[in-house]
């Protein structure tokens, strides 16, 4: 799916997006980000920040910015109480320096974007050494046979998501990332609560 493609499936799907995602997200999105320390300050990348879900469950002390493709969804953001700047960017291409954030926060997007390794490579030089990637999304496992996801990918990938991406051939490319923690999240394990550190 092209960016162009991408940004016109978002736009229309950001007036329902919330009613979409939220009841099934937000419990994944409140354990996932519960692993950044609530006693010590750190700068935050929410990668992908959509309409805000994430937004809630944010640290206080930490300083946070937020980035996505899709200026409709950017717009829903904004109308949340909230300081987070919001810049519309490319999560394959993103406009920081390297070794900027402490955390970065990719939920419900590697399966989204057109390009899933560039996103997380692009993730993992924003990060500092010894930072984290907090992740969650909907991942295939090594081998599995999943027939009907296979085939729902080359029809979703078209429409706004990818259902057959298998995360470990993604990570593979990325030696500097190892990975603390790989989860079920919800649907069977089909969603996955994922955390990697940036060794070097």
């Amino acid at each position: 799916m092209s960016r162009s493609s991408l940004q016109r499936a978002y736009g229309i799907w950001a007036p329902i997006y919330d009613q979409a995602v939220r009841g099934f997200s937000e419990p994944l999105r409140q354990r996932s980000l519960r692993q950044i320390p609530q006693n010590a300050s750190c700068q935050i990348l929410i990668d992908g920040i959509g309409t805000g879900l994430d937004i809630p469950f944010l640290p206080n002390h930490c300083t946070a910015i937020g980035i996505d493709l899709t200026h409709a969804m950017l717009r829903r953001a904004q109308n949340l109480p909230s300081t987070i700047p919001l810049v519309q960017a490319d999560a394959e291409v993103l406009p920081f320096a390297n070794a900027t954030f402490d955390f970065v926060v990719m939920h419900l997007i590697l399966a989204v974007v057109p390009d899933a390794g560039k996103a997380l490579a692009e993730a993992s030089r924003v990060l500092k050494p010894g930072g984290r990637i907090l992740l969650l999304d909907k991942f295939l496992r090594p081998g599995q046979k999943a027939w009907i996801r296979r085939a729902l990918g080359r029809v979703a990938g078209a429409v706004a998501t990818h259902t057959d991406l298998t995360f470990e051939e993604i990570l593979a490319e990325r030696p500097e990332l190892h990975c603390m923690r790989n989860e079920p999240g919800a649907m069977g394990g089909w969603f996955r609560l994922i955390t990697l550190e940036k060794t070097a």
